[in-house]
């Protein structure tokens, strides 16, 4: 299983504040956006085995599951419904039980911290040995790590990772990686991770 959680620093958490419209106003949700289409999708299909978690101002987290979404495309506006739904769901999610907005895709309740509690954990959805890995501009190269067997990725949006953030990741994360020399959009780095994983370390081809 690959999961990345995508930290959306500005991502609205009403869903009326969303305009399909004007996707990029609303806290830079056309890059959460491509985030998610970055993880799930191939040429003409889906990946199996992913995740994409976005978490919105550390209050909500919307998960999307390669292995059961239904319906869904690649194009920004279709992702940002998506997330539009999951939020107008938000009652439906109490405690830190989700709820289900549509066949792959969850509302939960959670910051980051919890977020990454379920997925470390044991709790539902846990990976069965994960690694947490910051992707970073001041992390180790990625050419040089070896591809983690369950990894989860967590990279921020267009904003740098806040001050609590790096504290909590500098506790729990096992890895710091950067993926190349020049600073690349979030979704970018979702690519060149997959890449990387898809080739075992650009080993295979």
């Amino acid at each position: 299983m690959r999961q990345f959680v995508v930290i959306g620093h500005d991502a609205p958490t009403e869903p009326d504040a969303i305009s399909l419209s004007d996707i990029p106003g609303a806290g830079r949700l056309d890059l959460l956006c491509r985030c998610v289409s970055a993880g799930v999708f191939l040429s003409h299909g889906i990946r199996e085995s992913v995740r994409v978690h976005l978490v919105a101002a550390d209050e909500f987290t919307v998960t999307f599951d390669a292995d059961s979404l239904r319906h869904l495309h690649p194009d920004e506006r279709n992702v940002a419904a998506r997330i539009r739904d999951a939020l107008d769901a938000q009652d439906d999610a109490i405690g830190h039980m989700p709820a289900d907005v549509s066949p792959g895709v969850e509302l939960r309740r959670m910051g980051l911290d919890a977020t990454l509690d379920r997925l470390l954990d044991g709790g539902a959805g846990a990976a069965t040995d994960p690694t947490l890995v910051q992707l970073h501009e001041d992390g180790d190269p990625l050419v040089e790590a070896a591809p983690p067997t369950d990894p989860v990725f967590v990279l921020s949006d267009h904003s740098d990772f806040a001050p609590a953030e790096r504290d909590l990741l500098a506790d729990r994360a096992e890895r710091r990686v950067r993926v190349g020399p020049e600073l690349l959009h979030a979704d970018h780095t979702v690519s060149v991770v997959h890449n990387w994983l898809d080739t075992d370390g650009y080993a295979s081809y």
